[in-house]
């Protein structure tokens, strides 16, 4: 049950991100924002790792797993922050959250050694679920201009997907997510020199990016790195479609606003996506012991 509970408080840091930034990381270049945020995102965890463990030197992966870490955390935001940026942004959340129904097939071949047709259906209803939540209230349409950024978004959520499921799998003895946040500033900064001069971010746009790297980046890598190490990697990954309706209802909630009844019905699709998919797996599990 605790590695399910880390699940949803990574969940609940990316659902925090529209209602404590608003707009205001509008104001930031993909390379600005790399740095920033992934930049605070290292000091944190170390921050974080130092506090827990009484020491100051940084537990550096073996070369797999530092592979795995720049390709998950560094490569997964690059690819993504270009994606909205060439996307209609409702079009593309609904391509990258495709990570979630990635992760449920990915586990289902690894734990099951085969597809689960219910799980997979399971996975299907929920990203119809969140897909009905971020285009609430919104004109979804596929812009053929926009084709790059449809593919990069699709790209995410393969990436990030096969970096859960490969980093559930590699049971490595320390927290790498402090080193793979210090890979992703490193690159990030590399890109940011590369690619300056860069204006002086204006107090907001720097205020929202550090939120970003300490919150939805920092404290949730360490909060899904604890899920993926011992829970069921297809019901986190069907938990996981609760970021967008989560997102929604804390914006509602904070600005007093009305709750459309499009969310509510994606919210409820979710969760009952989420309690079948609990159901066939450990059903399948049960009649696999006997």
């Amino acid at each position: 049950m605790k590695h399910y509970l880390y699940a949803m408080g990574a969940i609940l840091c990316w659902a925090s991100l529209p209602v404590a930034t608003g707009s205001g990381l509008d104001g930031l270049s993909i390379e600005e924002l790399l740095l920033y945020s992934f930049t605070s995102a290292a000091l944190f965890l170390y921050g974080l790792d130092v506090v827990q463990k009484k020491r100051f030197r940084i537990a550096l992966p073996g070369i797999k797993a530092s592979v795995l870490g720049v390709w998950g955390i560094f490569f997964y935001h690059f690819i993504y922050y270009q994606a909205m940026a060439r996307a209609p942004i409702a079009e593309a959340a609904i391509l990258a959250t495709t990570w979630s129904f990635w992760i449920v097939v990915f586990s289902s071949l690894v734990t099951f050694k085969r597809l689960q047709p219910g799980l997979v259906l399971a996975a299907l209803v929920g990203l119809f679920g969140a897909g009905l939540v971020i285009a609430s209230g919104k004109e979804v349409g596929f812009d053929p201009d926009a084709l790059l950024g449809y593919v990069m978004a699709l790209l995410c959520g393969l990436i990030w997907s096969s970096f859960s499921v490969g980093l559930s799998l590699l049971k490595l003895k320390e927290e790498p997510m402090t080193a793979f946040t210090l890979y992703a500033a490193v690159l990030s900064s590399a890109l940011y020199m590369a690619s300056g001069p860069h204006p002086v971010p204006a107090p907001r746009a720097l205020v929202a990016a550090i939120y970003l790297g300490c919150v939805p980046l920092g404290l949730s890598f360490f909060l899904w790195n604890r899920a993926v190490a011992g829970g069921n990697m297809a019901i986190i990954g069907l938990l996981s479609y609760c970021t967008p309706p989560l997102a929604v209802l804390l914006v509602c909630l904070v600005q007093l606003r009305p709750v459309a009844p499009q969310v509510l019905l994606g919210m409820a699709l979710i969760i009952v996506a989420a309690l079948v998919g609990k159901w066939i797996t450990s059903r399948t599990v049960e009649v696999r012991r006997r």
